[in-house]
């Protein structure tokens, strides 16, 4: 195995390379075009056959997909950044991410792999103690950032894609590499299940950088406890009206989505299991003096199980459209993401374990890590399965001074080497099955 001690010390630089470009440039959810741009070129260099655009997901199996007019104008920002017409064409309307193949012509297993590319809607934090800030690598959009560590997940597939493309002599069976858009928010992994990308997988992996608090080196083997959820916005439109003069010719929207958000957090726990419900965004009125005719809600709702997310989901909308009635407003309830729940197959904490005893990266494997939130890897986890295969979703541990979706979330770069190392030792490995 000396051979993937070299190539780990030989890609190190890149992968750091790598993630501090795309953190720089952090895209949210289906406007990942320079992200895209930027993986499928380096790709290509290294003898995948690459699908991008509606070859790479099932277009009507996009959820919660930017208005028209939002994603025009990022198409033009990315043509600034550098995106070439003809890429900008293959991804028009949000159609981005993109799947890589690799066939060694050797008999052997099909193997999977996922990584998520996708930023959330964040004001990066600029102080002083900040890794990024300090290294000059913060993000160049305002409102925007990497802070869950996706472009950490991204340089990991692209260390993952130079491994298979460097010793595909020595692998056997074939390789797909999906790198998904729009994880957050549960709306891209169903729509490149869809498009049959997982037919026939033998093996299928992903992961994630944290989690939670933990040391350079250990690996969860598998994950369990992901929570099934449902993303949801509200507009509520009311009537306008002068507060002082016409108050009574006023439907108040305001009130409505106030009243929604209070009365959303009294559903009842469900005795089945965990249940979670979260108002992220409120946004509602114009002015002191005016009865507010519009307000949007942004929620999600999370249960144990997709039964008790359904569960969660039903008695939400039940309060929503009840708060619309109360104050004598229109609702309107659009669903705009979803996840299910998954179970990894045991039989990987075996093979990562055996794996370890190679590394001198990995100190140690756990057999899972409880992650209690939600993923939309299981839509994929969950169609390999159905079709006889085994999956998993690792957990890789870093330290994490502030935490996921937090405006200083950082992680240990080296964390980027310790992924890769497991990723390939478990293709050297399951290559021979």
């Amino acid at each position: 195995m000396n051979h993937i001690e070299n190539f780990i010390k030989d890609i190190s630089p890149k992968l750091t390379t790598w993630r501090r470009t795309l953190h720089q440039k952090p895209e949210l959810g289906f406007t990942e075009y320079v992200t895209t741009y930027l993986i499928g070129k380096e790709l290509l260099t290294l003898g995948f056959t690459i699908y991008v655009g509606k070859e790479a997901l099932e277009s009507n199996e996009r959820m919660g997909v930017p208005a028209s007019e939002y994603l025009v104008h990022q198409e033009e920002r990315a043509r600034t950044e550098g995106v070439e017409a003809q890429w900008l064409e293959k991804m028009k309307d949000g159609h981005t991410g993109l799947v890589a193949t690799l066939n060694t012509g050797k008999p052997g297993p099909h193997m999977a792999f996922r990584f998520d590319i996708d930023a959330l809607p964040i004001n990066e934090s600029k102080a002083e103690g900040h890794f990024p800030s300090q290294h000059e690598f913060q993000s160049i959009h305002d409102g925007v950032m990497h802070a869950c560590g996706h472009d950490g997940h991204t340089s990991i597939g692209l260390g993952v894609a130079h491994y298979i493309s460097q010793f595909q002599d020595q692998l056997q069976g074939r390789f797909t590499l999906l790198f998904q858009p729009s994880e957050e928010g549960g709306r891209g992994a169903k729509a490149m299940v869809k498009k049959g990308w997982l037919d026939s997988v033998d093996y299928f992996a992903s992961g994630h950088i944290g989690i939670r608090d933990t040391e350079l080196g250990k690996i969860a083997a598998t994950t369990d406890s992901f929570l099934a959820s449902s993303k949801l916005n509200i507009t509520y439109k009311g009537k306008a009206a002068h507060a002082g003069l016409e108050p009574e010719k006023g439907k108040n929207a305001l009130l409505a989505a106030a009243a929604a958000s209070l009365h959303l957090y009294n559903i009842p726990r469900h005795s089945n299991g965990e249940t979670r419900i979260n108002v992220g965004k409120l946004q509602a009125g114009s002015g002191r003096n005016i009865i507010a005719d519009e307000a949007y809600l942004e929620v999600e709702t999370r249960g144990e199980t997709t039964e008790i997310n359904h569960y969660m989901l039903e008695e939400a909308k039940r309060i929503l459209q009840a708060a619309g009635g109360l104050y004598n407003v229109a609702t309107r309830i659009e669903i705009v993401g979803e996840t299910v729940e998954a179970t990894c197959d045991s039989e990987w904490i075996q093979w990562i374990k055996e794996i370890s005893g190679e590394s001198a990266l990995i100190t140690e494997v756990s057999n899972s890590m409880p992650l209690k939130a939600s993923e939309d890897v299981t839509y994929m986890i969950n169609e390999v399965q159905q079709q006889g295969g085994k999956a998993t979703y690792m957990v890789f541990g870093t330290s994490l001074k502030n935490g996921h979706h937090h405006s200083q979330f950082d992680f240990e770069e080296g964390v980027l080497e310790v992924a890769v190392d497991a990723f390939i030792r478990l293709i050297s490995k399951l290559s021979q099955h």
